[in-house]
């Protein structure tokens, strides 16, 4: 019974929602001026976004509160994964994108060619079947008009939506998604309290080192990589191998959103209230700005890339996650690099940076592989005998069934992860090759090796493998 009240609650609150901001946009249109504050739309458009906010949170902790411990509590986390994770998404593709063209705007721009005084560049584009002129002024125009738009929202959405997605995921399951007793055994609340304590610890250390004059020197990357390096190794040696990865990408995302609210959009209110005023401009304001978003765009493809590496588990399933993750980050914001310097037409003056980067991306495809196996466990000892699909299959029934079936008995997954399930001879035997890649070169399965698998376990896997996977 109480899941359906769950479920019925859900509805009706999302439906008062929308109520809600239909009569909010609906008074917002039919004020005199739009309420207008200078911000890309109305006060009261902003309290819808507000809302929508804050009705995603409230349903997140509702759901979670009212199914935990009934059958629907895997249901109900499972559909939060995927409303979560599609916002989540969408505001990163908004975010990401805006980053991208605005960078590469700045870089673009023609400053010399017939440009007014007053101007700091323009150009010409063509897309999607229209030419378009874009102008850049060196401080602001003479009058601000009411339709000036912010890049805001994007990010800020981006982050909430993924601090929440890290609830969804690891925080409301840390005892079996976050925490992983053979790396550090400690309880879930102090898991997710060093989870969001360093988001913030990351954001001082960065904020802090960006109000130094380190800021201007090129040792300023090379601090702020090791310090990055330092997180990752920090990270590996408290959560579980994915968990830590998630978390380096939370911390990324942390501080550009850091760099949004903290320093970005106070510099450009700062900008937008002098010239409304006519009063002097600190140049230095918008100097900041433009140099924490610079910031930014050199960490989107790292963030990008701890998005999607759950999936990859030759990555943070390396004896060495962390140095892996650090590799990885350095590769990508080097290809970053050289993408901006391109868009400068100054690759000349640097042409070694994306053979470096691609060069040391290469190398971790090379350090990742795993070992050569002539007959023998990858790490374990030499295959004596002839392995059976039954024992085997005994193996994958006791370990690995639980989650990889039709019908999950795990306490966490209700339906098959991804899809795979063992259910069959036959279906272990189509799936060697990703048994192999999980459960015996990286040992990134089962899930923190929750049904406590054995190395003489997955070396018998691998002996079955290895000659020839026979169901006999």
């Amino acid at each position: 019974m109480l899941q359906y009240i769950t479920l019925l609650s859900l509805i009706l609150a999302f439906l008062l929602l929308l109520g809600v901001i239909f009569a909010l946009q609906r008074v917002a249109k039919t004020r005199p001026d739009g309420g207008v504050v200078g911000e890309g739309g109305s006060t009261l458009q902003g309290y819808s976004y507000l809302l929508i906010l804050l009705a995603v949170i409230a349903a997140v902790g509702i759901a979670y509160v009212l199914a935990r411990d009934t059958p629907w509590a895997g249901h109900i986390l499972e559909w939060l994964n995927i409303v979560v994770r599609l916002m989540h998404i969408t505001f990163g593709i908004a975010w990401i994108g805006a980053s991208f063209y605005f960078v590469f705007l700045e870089n673009a721009l023609n400053r010399t060619d017939n440009v007014r005084e007053e101007l700091a560049g323009n150009l010409w584009a063509v897309h999607g079947g229209g030419f378009y002129y874009l102008e850049k002024y060196k401080s602001a125009p003479k009058v601000i008009p009411k339709s000036l738009h912010w890049f805001k929202y994007e990010a800020y959405f981006t982050w909430l939506s993924g601090f929440s997605l890290l609830f969804v995921v690891y925080y409301f399951n840390a005892s079996s998604m976050l925490i992983d007793p053979r790396v550090l055994d400690i309880s879930p609340l102090a898991g997710v309290g060093i989870g969001v304590g360093s988001f913030v610890a990351a954001w001082l250390i960065y904020d802090g080192l960006c109000r130094t004059a380190l800021v201007r020197s090129k040792w300023f990357i090379v601090t702020g990589f090791i310090i990055a390096t330092a997180f990752a190794f920090f990270y590996a040696q408290v959560f579980s191998a994915r968990a830590a990865y998630i978390h380096f990408g939370a911390m990324l995302g942390t501080l550009m959103v850091g760099n949004v609210f903290f320093t970005i959009i106070p510099a450009q209110k700062a900008m937008v209230k002098a010239a409304t005023e006519g009063t002097p401009l600190d140049p230095q304001l918008g100097k900041n700005a433009l140099a924490r978003s610079l910031h930014n765009n050199y960490f989107t493809l790292p963030v990008l890339f701890v998005m999607v590496s759950n999936h990859f588990p030759s990555t943070f399933g390396h004896s060495y996650p962390w140095a892996i993750l650090a590799a990885i980050t350095l590769g990508t914001a080097g290809v970053k690099h050289w993408l901006n310097l391109r868009e400068k037409h100054q690759t000349d003056t640097a042409v070694w940076v994306l053979p470096a980067a691609v060069a040391l991306l290469l190398g971790v495809v090379f350090v990742t592989a795993p070992p050569a196996q002539s007959g023998s466990a990858a790490g374990g000892s030499a295959c004596t005998e002839q392995v059976t699909m039954s024992q085997v299959n005994m193996i994958v029934q006791k370990r690995c069934i639980q989650c990889h079936s039709a019908h999950p008995t795990d306490d966490v997954f209700k339906s098959p992860p991804n899809g795979v399930v063992y259910d069959t001879p036959e279906d272990i035997i189509r799936l060697k090759d990703k048994i192999m890649q999980r459960v015996v070169v990286t040992k990134t399965m089962p899930q923190n090796n929750k049904t406590q698998i054995t190395q003489e376990e997955r070396d018998l896997i691998a002996c079955w493998i290895n000659q020839g996977a026979q169901n006999k």
